[in-house]
């Protein structure tokens, strides 16, 4: 067997454990994410050589990529695993050795509801113009709600998608809708190229796999303006932060007209990340949805984000809702310990008096219930 064989081997082991990354470091044991812990693979807890990493990491590399990594020290990729899956690869340096990040990516686009995503995604991909952007922290299922979204326009509507991605992860294949994906490397040199030559390619919705710089940001923005639904992800965790990151990128001199513009453009946000659950395996979603309004543009126009917050918290009939709202949503059905969301709520006092809600209940006689905006899903 080669060491690419023993990596697949290894990567099996991993998919039956339900992690979600592999790494691998020399001289130390290959180790899995499963539920948020990085944990040693069974049955691979020896330490790896640095022979072994580069001759199987090396096995996953097109020519391309490897010169690429020998030029620069580091490559992203996708990699089609046999009878195992398919990942998102990033190859790197560390202390002189090679090292990888591997990220399991799903055969196909799992449905908002199985994701427990709060279905008012559903509403904002159906758009017919504008900006929606979902945010969170790296491994928080980004691109996994950006798939689902993506799979309901598939399915349901005659429209042109183009994606650009780095890699491509999810492969749509076309369905009410006609799907071109395009990856920086092979078909195009980068974001902000692709998004400049996209407009020609007579598109209705553009994904864009994340708003990297200023120049990418602004042809973004240019694109929802001139009457195509643009989505796309930051690495941000609040609404609030989403739309500073957006402005800040800018120097001073352009914040004014990316505000007009991005009061004008945004549809919605929904910032999300994964907590393990209270009981059991696995992790839950918790979100923050915000949905523009004429206020909320308003206030984005007049650089006042810091009072977007209250409109979320009493924006529930809208869908929208803040993390804390969504956090003690998730305490009262059990799905999630009080001490885990004391610990990521913005404001713990919020979940003051919160009690687990019994499966079994009487809506009118349970007193202490979080409000519960239309959409969510479950």
């Amino acid at each position: 067997m080669t060491a690419t064989d023993d990596l697949h081997a290894m990567l099996g082991t991993a998919l039956t454990a339900r992690a979600s990354d592999v790494h691998l470091t020399a001289k130390q044991p290959a180790r899995m994410r499963v539920d948020g812990d990085l944990v040693p693979i069974p049955g691979f807890e020896l330490a790896t050589t640095p022979a072994w990493i580069e001759s199987a990491v090396g096995g996953l590399l097109s020519r391309e990529q490897y010169e690429e990594f020998a030029e620069r020290g580091e490559v992203d990729l996708s990699y089609n695993a046999p009878g195992v899956a398919r990942f998102r690869v990033n190859v790197f340096r560390q202390l002189g050795d090679v090292a990888a990040a591997l990220r399991f990516i799903n055969e196909k686009a799992i449905p908002l509801e199985e994701l427990g995503v709060p279905l008012v995604a559903a509403d904002l991909v159906k758009r017919p113009r504008g900006l929606v952007l979902v945010t969170g922290p790296t491994g928080s299922g980004k691109s996994t709600t950006l798939a689902a979204m993506i799979d309901i326009v598939n399915r349901t509507m005659p429209s042109h998608i183009i994606t650009v991605e780095d890699p491509i992860e999810f492969q749509h294949t076309s369905k009410m809708s006609l799907i071109h994906q395009r990856e920086i490397g092979s078909d195009t040199a980068s974001f902000s190229e692709a998004l400049r030559r996209i407009l020609r390619q007579d598109p209705d919705v553009i994904l864009v796999g994340e708003l990297r710089d200023p120049e990418s940001i602004s042809t973004a923005l240019s694109a929802a303006e001139t009457g195509h639904l643009v989505l796309s992800t930051l690495h941000t965790q609040s609404a609030a932060k989403s739309i500073n990151r957006i402005i800040d990128a800018f120097p001073p001199s352009q914040q004014d007209q990316v505000r007009t513009q991005l009061g004008d453009t945004l549809q919605g946000i929904m910032s999300q990340t994964l907590l393990p659950k209270a009981q059991g395996k696995g992790r839950v979603i918790a979100t923050e949805v915000l949905i523009n309004t004429p206020a909320i543009a308003n206030l984005i126009r007049e650089g006042q984000v810091s009072q977007i917050y209250s409109m979320l918290q009493a924006g529930g009939s809208l869908g929208m809702h803040t993390l804390d709202q969504d956090l003690k949503r998730l305490v009262e059905d059990g799905s999630l310990a009080l001490q885990v969301a004391r610990s990521f709520a913005m404001d713990p006092s919020t979940l003051d008096g919160v009690r687990v809600r019994p499966k079994d209940y009487d809506a009118e006689a349970w007193s202490v219930r979080a409000p519960e905006p239309a959409g969510w899903g479950h």
